[in-house]
């Protein structure tokens, strides 16, 4: 069996949140390989302590990637920062041949895809394009780790996450897909303030979630818990009607949050200001074309940090592409800018400067590693949708008896997907249309 099918048949899809099924991506041919290991979100741990724990592993897994792809080299892109990381793999690189580690500055959002593409080979992805438009794979640490468990037969059923904020141990685990973000908490012995709220992923982009009822997925990098004052809960709670009325009011067209957007900095046609213009004066704004723009964006939120009036025009690019779309209105040019902005090497926005602007300095502590079995958890809520596409449908039922790493979710013919699996072996309690419960025997 080749690789894409041992990829396909694993179920791995982007752990580092995006969640696309990682053999479809492989399904071609590209020059490049890149390992995101930039990880430039605050307070998250997890991928330069995998390069660490398992560095050998992945290189394997990466070699085998750039053989399968035709791709003549393979990066490791990784902040140089991370110093330990970047001194285990610089010794152990030297001994593998097409394989270099690059060296990211400490800025956000390095660990975007496209602004990862131009550092490490100086090729702009073009609007609304993939890295493969410039002949370019990129992977999440753990996505290759995961790469290397599939060549080893081995599914994809436990996640490495980040538990941090204000608990009372901050630290990195390794846990079953489909615990309770609850229980996983308590891997960080639990909140330490009586009112909090959880984040799932890094304080930038991560979600809000209500942490009695959500699962540990393939996706899941982070769990934050914050105090429920917290100006970042605040932030993701504000709702768009809230935001816009706040933009009539206050937007005083400065045009900051063009200005740092990374999209914008590698020369593409994104322009947040002029979107906020449109949203709080053009009657129908909901879907007009004009509006398109707002599809390039990668809601990284940078421009919130930068209105000086606290306005977020990321949630407002997030709102229209979900109108734009029901519409039917796509971004078909795929316009490839010609170079990047003159300026943007002096617009990068320093991750120390961002930790302070989002009020997480006494967060921002280590989260070791810690690798204990997983043999604890009795019970799992597997959802059947964690990834982009469709979600697997059922080839369980109801009492059946299962091993762990059994194939319990699959993808629809010719539809785009990803397999699931048990991370327990045990009994199926319970199926709907998103989950299948499980209960160890």
């Amino acid at each position: 069996m080749n690789l894409v099918s041992l990829i396909e048949k694993a179920g791995i899809v982007g752990a580092g949140g995006a969640g696309f099924p990682t053999h479809v991506k492989f399904a071609g041919d590209a020059k490049y390989i890149i390992v995101n290991a930039a990880e430039c979100e605050p307070l998250l741990r997890v991928d330069q302590q995998l390069l660490i724990a398992y560095k050998n592993e992945i290189l394997t897994a990466l070699q085998a990637s750039r053989e399968a792809l035709g791709a003549k080299k393979a990066i490791i892109a990784i902040k140089g920062k991370h110093r330990e990381a970047v001194a285990c793999l610089e010794s152990a690189v030297s001994r593998v041949d097409g394989v270099e580690v690059f060296l990211l500055e400490d800025f956000y959002p390095a660990g975007d895809e496209q602004v990862t593409v131009y550092e490490a080979l100086k090729k702009i992805v073009p609007e609304g394009g993939l890295p493969i438009h410039v002949q370019t794979v990129v992977v999440n640490v753990e996505t290759m780790l995961n790469i290397g468990n599939a060549m080893k037969d081995i599914p994809v059923t436990e996640k490495y996450l980040t538990v941090t904020g204000a608990v009372k141990n901050p630290v990195t685990v390794k846990v079953p897909v489909g615990i309770g973000a609850t229980e996983a908490i308590g891997l960080a012995g639990g909140p330490a303030v009586d009112a909090f709220a959880v984040i799932e992923g890094g304080p930038m982009m991560g979600k809000l979630i209500d942490h009695e009822r959500a699962v540990v997925t393939k996706t899941t990098k982070a769990y934050i818990v914050l105090p429920e004052e917290h100006r970042l809960i605040a932030s993701r709670g504000k709702s768009m009607e809230r935001m816009l009325l706040e933009a009539r009011i206050a937007c005083c067209h400065c045009s900051l949050c063009t200005e740092v957007c990374p999209r914008n900095l590698l020369g593409h046609r994104l322009r947040p200001d002029r979107l906020m213009r449109m949203a709080s004066y053009t009657p129908g704004f909901e879907t007009d074309p004009c509006m398109d723009e707002a599809l390039i964006c990668s809601e990284c939120g940078l421009c919130e940090q930068a209105c000086v009036m606290g306005l977020q025009p990321w949630k407002l690019n997030n709102y229209l592409k979900g109108k734009l779309g029901a519409a039917g209105i796509r971004r078909t040019d795929n316009r490839a800018p010609e170079k990047v902005s003159e300026f943007r090497e002096y617009k990068k926005f320093p991750v120390k400067r961002l930790v302070n602007q989002l009020g997480l300095s006494k967060y921002d502590v280590p989260a070791p590693l810690k690798l204990s079995g997983t043999e604890r958890f009795t019970r799992l809520r597997i959802a059947l949708k964690q990834h982009v596409g469709v979600a697997a449908w059922p080839v369980v039922s109801v009492g059946d008896r299962i091993e762990k790493n059994q194939l319990i979710g699959d993808i629809p013919e010719g539809k785009l997907g990803a397999k699931v699996h048990s991370g327990i072996g045990g009994k199926v309690t319970g199926i709907d249309h998103d989950t299948i419960e499980i209960a160890r025997s």
